[in-house]
């Protein structure tokens, strides 16, 4: 039946291909009302304003529930430090660029006697309540993803605060003991930090003996404390860097419900006998391999052990990575796209709000040349606001 083609519309996206959770519908029309969509259909409507969207790809907002990239966006050298609401503000106009509509900034805490840049408990305190003072003015809808090392008996009481305080929105424990997760070999353990951080031997070495001590008195009933409060507060949880049966099975009694970056298929395969979503990196696929030589996340996905893409540490590699699956041939382009979208919003319980282009759903979405020599974002809407255009 032929809709109403005179009701008021704030939006029209017209002439576009709509990728929806299971398929991709040719010459059709998505109306947006209020900032939220009310329809998609093959029919002409009429609206306050009209995209004509010249037959490209209409994809939902990508949902990126794991970046780090917000470290280097306020210190891009060692010591060049900007000042953190310019820094923020500039990083939210790149992810809209990148057709990311909601960003889970991954802020850390790691112990305090190892004084990384970003990643103490005091920064990292500090950088959350600046995001939630300046979100307000962001284009990107904006949370927070809590990343705790499980060595860490010092900051136990300031992340319930935060938890209760509904400053975090996702949570995930992380290991980076040398000699497990993602650095089985120590050796990698230390050339990534001497890379990474520009430390001397001498400094790596004693980083490797305190966090080798710290693993023998993991407190694990603060740990679990922490779980409850989680659940309590409906923040779904992830576990980082997975490398086996054992922690997996560890993980899950805690309540998590996502593994990031399993290490091995052997991991993998736990996590989903468990009923844990994986999730992989996007720069992994994108590039073909890990940095530090684990699992590669093509191969995950090819052994359908894959459901979320996160950037990791590049934006921009979201929309690649998910396209370079569908050109060759692991996914078909709806499942390639849920990676970055529908499976995303799954994995932190937002499902109901976003991550779909479906009637009810928030009018995040983005508009993206396909057939460009190098596929492109042309538009980006938020609730149904542009938030980002190339022009043409």
């Amino acid at each position: 039946m032929r809709p109403d083609a005179t009701k008021p519309y704030d939006l029209l996206i017209r002439n576009v291909r709509v990728v929806t959770p299971g398929a991709v519908l040719p010459a059709a029309t998505v109306a947006v009302a209020q900032g939220v969509i009310r329809e998609i259909t093959p029919f002409a409507l009429t609206g306050a304003e009209v995209v004509d969207g010249r037959d490209r790809l209409l994809m939902p907002g990508f949902i990126d529930i794991h970046s780090d990239v917000i470290e280097n966006a306020i210190q891009p050298r060692p010591g060049g430090r900007f000042p953190v609401d310019v820094a923020l503000h500039e990083l939210d106009k790149q992810l809209v660029a990148c057709g990311v509509t909601s960003i889970y900034h991954c802020l850390c805490f790691l112990n305090s006697d190892e004084n990384p840049p970003f990643r103490s408990a005091e920064m990292t305190d500090f950088l959350i309540r600046q995001i939630h003072e300046l979100k307000g003015g962001f284009s990107a809808r904006t949370r927070i993803h809590a990343r705790y090392e499980i060595t860490n008996d010092e900051a136990f009481a300031e992340v319930e605060r935060l938890i209760r305080g509904r400053m975090i929105h996702f949570f995930s424990l992380m290991d980076h003991t040398p000699g497990q997760g993602q650095f089985t070999d120590v050796n990698h353990f230390r050339t990534y930090y001497s890379k990474a951080r520009g430390l001397s031997r001498e400094h790596v070495d004693l980083i490797i003996e305190r966090r080798l001590e710290a693993s023998r008195r993991i407190d694990w009933a603060g740990l679990e404390h922490l779980s409850r409060v989680c659940r309590e507060n409906a923040i779904r949880m992830a576990s980082h860097d997975d490398d086996s049966e054992e922690k997996v099975a560890a993980v899950s009694r805690l309540g998590v419900s996502l593994s990031e970056f399993p290490v091995n298929l052997a991991a993998a395969q736990a996590a989903r006998r468990h009923g844990m979503l994986i999730s992989l990196g996007s720069p992994n696929v994108l590039r073909g391999g890990s940095l530090t030589g684990n699992l590669s996340g093509r191969e995950a996905l090819g052994a359908g052990l894959g459901d979320v893409l996160c950037s990791d540490y590049a934006p921009m590699s979201l929309l690649h990575a998910a396209l370079q699956l569908h050109r060759e041939g692991i996914l078909d382009l709806p499942s390639a796209v849920r990676l970055i979208t529908l499976n995303a919003a799954r994995a932190v319980g937002i499902d109901h709000e976003t991550g779909s282009i479906e009637a009810g759903k928030a009018a995040d979405m983005v508009l993206v040349d396909d057939r460009a020599k190098v596929a492109r974002v042309v538009r980006t809407f938020v609730a149904g606001r542009e938030v980002f255009s190339t022009g043409n």
